[in-house]
């Protein structure tokens, strides 16, 4: 589903464009890849990796840091989905390994927890509560299920090779990775001026510290946590920085169970039925989605010279909600279904979207949507060849000269 906010008043010569991913754990995250994937092939002039501001938010934190340290769509697909990237190699596995050292923590406490419990009931027999032992046991619990540092090394080692980069500092573009302080509820945007000397895997794996499954995140003695929990993108981040046109993906919005289609063919009229888990989802769902939308109001009111198109799953997909939001295992399936419906979008809203995008020196391709068999897998090439250290940097740098070329022109004929 895409909404559409038209600008009301002129744009630059050279249009600038920034791009806001939101959170979705695993799921939302392959969700994310599919839209990607299918605008990098049906918008021509639409160079995903050389945009002018990137923001990320939990999950989309992954993917806007790859697509600013040039890590294509393509590229992305292959590590994340078919698994035979040339340099960089996924295991799923390590991202959902037990938080050890953190039950070891919160178990060592238990017996000073206990001492002080017996010692306050013999101290003061009489203001014995049963709810403050409950508030006593509480602190045992531990803060998150599992052990999120594999995601920061995962990540440092794919942006410390082939030309790419682990400093904020040294991108050719700016990137934002959005996290909160816990003790404060501060949004942090890291990669910005204070907070660009942090490593990018760091601020990824902090901007991810979803509560209760991944521990805080310490940096510089503060605690973060997800970014989502101040806002769905952080799109604010990507406005303040001077575009002509935003893109903005969002994975999660509430499920119309009446009418939505059931990946395993089967049909919940009353998601309580479902237990804790769907109340949960489409609480958190809704209060995503209805934020994003009260956002997206205020700043067509306060950027009225901006562009917006968010994409994000129809209430009526099924196939996004009733898929366990960490499986792993339906990742490749669920890319597909956005790659097919985010075309499938930019079709039907052809003539709507085809001057909008024209005044930003873009052009959707007509072959790319009329293509009814076009599939993710089919838009990849064949499995490349492993590459140098050496090819890479030359790579890149000959793309560096073709920006630079292309960028001449436009200002020519401006």
């Amino acid at each position: 589903m895409l909404l559409l906010q038209s600008a009301t008043r002129l744009h630059r010569s050279r249009a600038r464009i920034g791009l806001a991913i939101a959170g979705g754990g695993p799921i939302g995250g392959m969700y994310e890849m599919g839209v990607l994937r299918a605008l990098d092939q049906a918008v021509d002039g639409l160079d995903l990796t050389a945009l002018d501001v990137y923001v990320g938010v939990s999950s989309g934190a992954f993917l806007a840091a790859s697509l600013a340290n040039r890590i294509d769509t393509e590229q992305m697909c292959r590590i994340f989905i078919t698994g035979d990237a040339n340099d960089v190699r996924f295991d799923p596995d390590a991202f959902i390994r037990p938080a050890v050292r953190e039950y070891f923590n919160r178990l060592a406490s238990v017996p000073g927890l206990f001492w002080d419990g017996w010692r306050s009931l013999v101290s003061h027999p009489g203001e014995f509560r049963l709810g403050e032992v409950v508030g006593r046991l509480g602190t045992l619990i531990p803060t998150g299920l599992f052990d999120n540092k594999r995601i920061a090394t995962f990540l440092h080692e794919a942006y410390t090779r082939h030309g790419r980069t682990d400093d904020f500092r040294e991108l050719k573009r700016k990137l934002y990775i959005v996290a909160v302080d816990l003790d404060n509820g501060e949004a942090v945007r890291f990669g910005a001026e204070g907070w660009d000397d942090v490593p990018i895997s760091k601020a990824v794996q902090a901007s991810a510290a979803l509560p209760a499954l991944y521990p805080p995140v310490e940096i510089r003695g503060r605690q973060f946590v997800d970014g989502a929990l101040r806002r769905t993108m952080h799109a604010s981040a990507a406005f303040d920085a001077g575009i002509d046109l935003f893109i903005g993906i969002n994975p999660l919005v509430p499920v119309d169970a009446s009418n939505a289609s059931h990946p395993r063919g089967k049909q919940t009229s009353r998601l309580a039925s479902g237990g804790l888990p769907m109340v949960l989802s489409q609480t958190f769902r809704t209060l995503l989605q209805s934020r994003m939308q009260v956002g997206m109001q205020r700043h067509a009111q306060q950027y009225d010279d901006i562009d917006q198109l968010v994409f994000e799953p129809s209430p009526r997909d099924g196939d996004m909600f009733f898929t366990s939001a960490f499986s792993y295992g339906a990742r490749a399936d669920v890319c597909d279904f956005a790659h097919a419906a985010t075309l499938t979008d930019l079709r039907e809203r052809y003539d709507e979207l085809a001057p909008l995008l024209a005044r930003h020196g873009l052009t959707l391709r007509r072959d790319i949507l009329d293509a009814p068999t076009a599939s993710l897998s089919a838009s990849l090439d064949a499995p490349p060849r492993r590459i140098t250290e050496a090819t890479e940097r030359l790579r890149r740098a000959l793309d560096d000269v073709d920006a630079m070329l292309k960028s001449r022109q436009i200002a020519q004929k401006a």
